[in-house]
């Protein structure tokens, strides 16, 4: 059931989330899982920091979230991603069988909850996620933008980027 206030006080923390990778000059993505009501899972991008071009914040917490409930399914569980995610993170959600994907901004370059492809709701696949985009979109968008644009000038990023 879409509850707007749930869905925009977690997606304040994933925001939380992405200044920290900010803050560490990383792209500022962040990503909480919530199950139950609880987040037992909140992670951001870490590429830069270990060099790794999968450790990005949904993977990450992904990963948090099946040692948090000691199985490789996330049945009953819900991610919210400061941006939507990619084919590589789009795809482990639909193998790990999260139940609903909410991101803040679209990603037209690479994202693959709808914007370019659909890897969340492909029909050649086994399992389908409930998707809903949009959510603090301007805030999301905003902490990218503004990551971009100080890369392109040759400054460090801030994590206080609001």
């Amino acid at each position: 059931m879409f509850d707007q206030d749930k869905d925009q006080f977690y997606m304040a923390i994933a925001i939380k989330e992405a200044q920290n990778a900010a803050s560490n000059d990383d792209v500022p993505v962040g990503a909480v899982i919530v199950h139950k009501d609880k987040i037992i899972a909140r992670a951001h991008n870490q590429i830069e920091m270990l060099k790794d071009p999968t450790a990005h914040a949904e993977m990450i917490a992904i990963t948090q979230a099946a040692s948090f409930l000691a199985n490789k399914w996330l049945s009953g569980c819900s991610i919210y991603a400061t941006i939507e995610p990619c084919s590589m993170c789009a795809g482990a959600l639909v193998l790990a069988r999260i139940d609903n994907i909410i991101y803040g901004a679209a990603d037209s370059k690479t994202g693959a909850c709808g914007s370019v492809t659909n890897v969340a709701n492909n029909e050649k696949l086994n399992h389908k996620i409930d998707i809903r985009s949009g959510i603090l979109a301007e805030q999301c968008g905003y902490l990218l933008s503004e990551f971009f644009k100080k890369k392109r000038r040759g400054a460090p990023a801030e994590g206080g980027i609001n």
